[in-house]
């Protein structure tokens, strides 16, 4: 999963998109940057219903680095925007194969955050031999407590960061019928006022969450990385305060309507349980490590939306396949744009030192 505040720095040179059609209906959005020459990475957002953004350039080294950031179908420049006809995690991997194809690539390395972890999985267990490495960040299972943990009622942690009367999941609701109802009540052609409040709650959510994990990394930081974190705690404070404020206002700003495209496709997804059977990643994992491409697992240590476990796990699930496979856990939470994240993926991603 990923949060509308994933707090990056922006980069200059961030294009226009390309178009490359996809049957009938999709058109996904994609953007090429760096050296035209040199080593190929594609970069996967996360969500469901995120975007690739300039700050997710910074752990590339584009003097010498070419990256390819596509729009999942659906969302981000990608058009229409919003649509859930034909989406699901086979099609979104088969859309990246096509654009592999369309932009003559042989072989390109892979880096992901989040959901784009699911993305990244199903697309490197499909075509191994075009995939060079891979960098796996914040990585998602779709898991019930990962879902459940941001979706259903709990008091301990809504009180501090909720409205409380917004949010349309009441307590004891079992999570599949939370799901349904989201999924229902975002399906509108329009935002109404309930579908408005919950895109709005929904974004709270996430800020929430995040805010678990940079609070527990700033009680770890010293020196100029303790700085760091609070400057960034500090920026999504005032981001949560602005949103609180502004969840009853009835004005229908541009931000929500981009928010209730993200969630809208984020719901689908969920309750489809993104697409993918169960074990499906954990057959996935293996299936690439024995192919031998080589696996990158980077995950904040304070991570309260996707917990470290995650990676540590399937790590070891790839190491016993007698796959190449190393584990960081820098001490951030689940943002990409965490000082001790960037410092980590610009080690794994562009060689360059923290």
């Amino acid at each position: 999963m990923k949060s509308n505040i994933d707090a990056i720095s922006p980069a200059p040179g961030w294009p226009a998109p390309g178009y490359l059609a996809r049957g009938t209906l999709h058109r996904v959005a994609w953007r090429e940057v760096g050296e035209c020459s040199g080593e190929c990475w594609l970069l996967l957002h996360g969500g469901p219903g995120g975007s690739c953004r300039p700050g997710m350039l910074q752990p590339f080294d584009l003097a010498r680095q070419r990256v390819i950031a596509p729009d999942q179908r659906g969302a981000g420049a990608s058009r229409p925007r919003g649509a859930l006809q034909g989406s699901c995690t086979a099609a979104l991997v088969a859309d990246l194969e096509a654009l592999r194809v369309h932009l003559g690539v042989q072989r390109w390395s892979l880096l992901a955050g989040s959901w784009g972890t699911v993305v990244a999985l199903r697309y490197a267990e499909r075509y191994p031999e075009r995939v060079q490495r891979m960098v796996l960040r914040g990585a998602f299972r779709i898991t019930r407590r990962e879902i459940g943990g941001l979706l259903l009622p709990q008091p301990r942690k809504g009180k501090a960061w909720s409205s409380g009367s917004t949010w349309p999941v009441h307590a004891g609701t079992p999570l599949p019928a939370a799901l349904a109802h989201l999924a229902q009540l975002l399906q509108s052609a329009t935002l109404g006022v309930a579908s408005l409040h919950a895109v709005r709650e929904w974004a709270l959510r996430e800020m929430r969450d995040a805010s678990a994990g940079l609070r527990r990394s700033l009680l770890h930081a010293q020196g100029a990385d303790a700085a760091a974190v609070r400057r960034e705690w500090s920026g999504l404070r005032k981001q949560q305060r602005r949103a609180k404020a502004h969840i009853l206002q009835p004005r229908v700003s541009k931000a929500d309507r981009l928010a209730w495209v993200k969630y809208r496709i984020q719901a689908h997804y969920l309750l489809h349980h993104g697409f993918v059977r169960p074990a499906g990643l954990d057959k996935a994992v293996h299936g690439i490590a024995q192919h031998g491409v080589p696996m990158d697992w980077v995950h904040g240590r304070f991570d309260a939306i996707c917990p470290p476990a995650n990676s540590l796990g399937w790590a070891k699930m790839a190491s016993a396949a007698g796959g190449t496979v190393s584990v960081h856990l820098p001490p951030c939470g689940h943002l990409a744009g965490e000082s001790a994240m960037r410092k980590a993926l610009r080690q794994r991603v562009g060689g360059r030192p923290s």
